[in-house]
């Protein structure tokens, strides 16, 4: 399908309806183009933070003008949202002295890491890379961003890490994660991308090569989400949100840390799952119009029903027959888009320290990049390519 100049507009306004518990429609991206496909990107919630996957095409209702379009005219399906959306999720992992030292502590978290990197590949098929941090300024590379068995593997060797610099340098390395992440989805294909940063760490910032205030800046500012795992008291539990933005998780002990590591990929396989690409072709042949989109899902034991919605704008001039619904959308992450590149005015702000990565590169703290994201710039080539 060639792209069209005929795209759907911005949300105007997403509703959430239903006597049983109302559903939020949360749009991401939409298109349109000839000969009469329309295709929507979008969440769905319920309630606060609650993802709800798993629905399929006879979820959805596709009204135009409000006017109910049937399933068999509009050939309306769910695309695998692989063919439109990348999600790159990057585990950091704290192993400083007092982490790489305790054999027991070490295995445990290879466990964890292990287990966490399988569900998160194979339940919500995303692109999983692992990095280690220590005191030192640059992080080490564990496993690459892959979607494979490798990355499993590749965890193991995180039994015979030994560090560089026994200290914790934690402020400097979530820094350096969120560049790396940045760095990763940039050569994705997809037009759609979207990261997840997972910190682990058992204590606070030591080497103080990075101050916490630039630190907590880059996460509050980043576009990414971004989940903490902390290991003991000596991270507050206020600390811990602050990195964990988007969700926590804590082990008290030891036994507890695989756990927690399954907490947050759960909430990470939820939130993936709640993505829907649904596409249609439109009976409409020219004009303006409204499409309605409504989710209806069946409430606890089957009684009741829970619905939202969302409804936009398309234009149908040139429309006409010959619609596969199965085309991959022509999305253009230039245009109406909340998660296309903002221009944003640095000058006046003043230089921010650096923090180096692996390859010895200086990565500014506080950098501008798409979406109005404070990120570090791309680091150099690694000893891999992600």
């Amino acid at each position: 399908m060639r792209p069209s100049a005929l795209t759907l507009a911005l949300v105007l306004a997403a509703t959430s309806v239903g006597c049983a518990g109302g559903l939020k429609l949360t749009p991401i991206k939409s298109t349109s183009g000839k000969p009469s496909n329309v295709a929507v990107y979008f969440r769905v919630e319920e309630g606060k933070d609650k993802p709800i996957g798993g629905l399929s095409a006879e979820n959805f209702r596709i009204y135009e003008d409000d006017q109910l379009v049937s399933q068999h005219e509009s050939k309306q399906t769910i695309l695998n949202p692989e063919v439109a959306a990348s999600h790159y999720t990057l585990l950091l992992v704290d192993m400083s002295g007092s982490i790489s030292s305790d054999p027991e502590a070490t295995k445990t978290l290879v466990e964890a890491a292990t287990a966490f990197t399988e569900r998160v590949q194979k339940d919500s098929k995303q692109k999983v890379a692992v990095y280690a941090f220590d005191g030192s300024e640059n992080l080490t590379p564990i496993v690459p961003f892959s979607s494979g068995s490798s990355a499993q593997s590749g965890v193991q060797s995180l039994a015979a890490y030994k560090p560089k610099d026994p200290s914790t340098n934690l402020n400097g390395a979530v820094i350096a994660g969120l560049g790396m992440l940045e760095h990763a989805l940039e050569k994705a294909e997809q037009p759609l991308k979207f990261g997840t940063l997972v910190v682990f760490s058992d204590g606070t910032d030591r080497a103080h090569r990075v101050s916490e205030a630039d630190m907590l800046e880059a996460v509050k500012s980043s576009k990414y989400e971004v989940f903490a795992i902390g290991l003991g008291t000596e991270l507050s539990e206020q600390q811990l949100k602050a990195i964990g933005k988007d969700g926590t998780a804590r082990a008290d002990k030891k036994d507890e840390v695989v756990k927690a590591f399954d907490d947050i990929a759960a909430r990470i396989e939820g939130r993936t799952k709640s993505y829907y690409l649904l596409s249609y072709c439109s009976p409409a042949r020219a004009g303006k119009h409204e499409v309605r989109i409504e989710a209806v899902v069946a409430g606890p034991d089957g009684k009741g029903e829970k619905r939202g919605s969302l409804r936009q704008q398309f234009d149908a001039a040139g429309f006409t027959h010959g619609c596969d619904p199965n085309t991959p959308p022509p999305f253009d992450i230039h245009k109406g888009d909340a998660l296309a590149p903002k221009e944003k005015d640095d000058k006046a702000k003043p230089p921010k320290p650096a923090v180096k990565v692996e390859g010895g590169a200086s990565l500014k703290v506080g950098a501008t990049t798409g979406g109005g994201a404070t990120t570090p710039p791309p680091p150099p080539k690694e000893q891999f390519t992600p």
